[in-house]
């Protein structure tokens, strides 16, 4: 059963309003008028409502949505795809704690640069979920292709960890914006463009903005491909997509300032790419899903959530690394 026109505009528009609702009810001002920092436990009970959402959808999907017998499977496959989405976000939360700190973001301010990160970000995913469904139903072979770069992205990855971050302002995007375009000496409050001396002049809060979409560009290359290993159902992939990026601000204020204990969660990450790589490369060799999709999604959660475990247990009592 293929969703109709009104329930599109029907989830996208509950997905705007979630976003609408919680800039304007939720993004609190300090004194001075300027956006207050999100406070942790504000984030972390907003990044809970997001994963209950992200449930609630499952539930829905498992007892009412499409054919009765279609539905339980359906319903996995959303879930292991949000897991997967939601484990491949949380990386990104790495790269935006190094950008705020590189950059100097004021904490007032990263809510507003996060905001208009996720409207791009699901813009640009649903591009390439388009794109990737396309392909897929035109040329099988390109499961092939698909899966060979994502065992290739996690073995990249994996080699990666320890390596210093490379500084984000020494971006060849950067330094080519920064000499085509006005660009503002410093902050000008939360304004991405400002009017001085009769022209219009980008801020560096708009380079910062154009830093982040470029993360979420990357990290898509990866999380797109992984989540057709699990279903070629466009619904299945966006839903999915969404719920996991909808908590990735919350999420962010929640463990920025605790992501340094995070250390053995890219070596689960980069694991959950190259399986995610072998079951696609094993799906079409077997013609069909080699991997029954709770199997798979009980892989990826024992690898994520002992990654995360084994990161808390080990960095215990560790204190956090200075912002630089």
């Amino acid at each position: 059963m293929e969703p109709g026109l009104w329930f599109w505009i029907t989830f996208n528009a509950a997905v705007l309003g979630l976003l609408l609702l919680d800039l304007g009810l939720f993004g609190r001002r300090d004194a001075n008028g300027d956006p207050a920092p999100v406070p942790v436990r504000t984030a972390l009970l907003k990044s809970a409502g997001y994963a209950l959402l992200a449930l609630g959808f499952f539930a829905f999907l498992w007892t009412s949505y499409g054919p009765e017998a279609g539905r339980q499977a359906r319903a996995l496959e959303f879930l292991t795809g949000y897991v997967i989405e939601w484990s491949l976000s949380v990386d990104n939360i790495f790269v935006f704690v190094l950008i705020f700190a590189r950059f100097g973001v004021p904490p007032g301010y990263q809510h507003r640069v996060l905001l208009w990160g996720i409207l791009g970000a699901l813009a640009m995913r649903a591009a390439m979920i388009l794109l990737g469904t396309s392909l897929m139903r035109e040329f099988d072979w390109i499961m092939v292709v698909f899966g060979l770069f994502l065992v290739w992205s996690g073995w990249k990855m994996l080699r990666s960890v320890g390596a210093e971050e490379s500084d984000p302002r020494d971006s060849a995007v950067l330094r080519w914006l920064e000499r085509r375009l006005p660009v503002t000496e410093g902050y000008r409050g939360r304004a991405f463009a400002v009017r001085e001396a009769g022209r219009w002049m980008l801020t560096p809060l708009a380079l910062v903005l154009i830093m982040v979409e470029l993360t979420d560009l990357v990290f898509a290359l990866d999380s797109i491909p992984a989540i057709f290993a699990v279903t070629d159902d466009p619904f299945i992939v966006y839903t999915a997509n969404v719920f996991a990026i909808l908590g990735l601000r919350a999420m962010y204020f929640a463990l920025s300032g605790v992501i340094h204990r995070f250390r053995y969660l890219k070596h689960g990450l980069s694991i959950v790419l190259m399986i995610v790589g072998a079951k696609m490369l094993a799906n079409y060799v077997a013609g069909g899903k080699a991997v029954p999709v709770e199997y798979a999604l009980a892989l990826t959660g024992a690898v994520i959530g002992g990654s995360i475990a084994l990161s808390l247990w080990r960095t215990r009592g560790e204190a956090r690394p200075p912002a630089g």
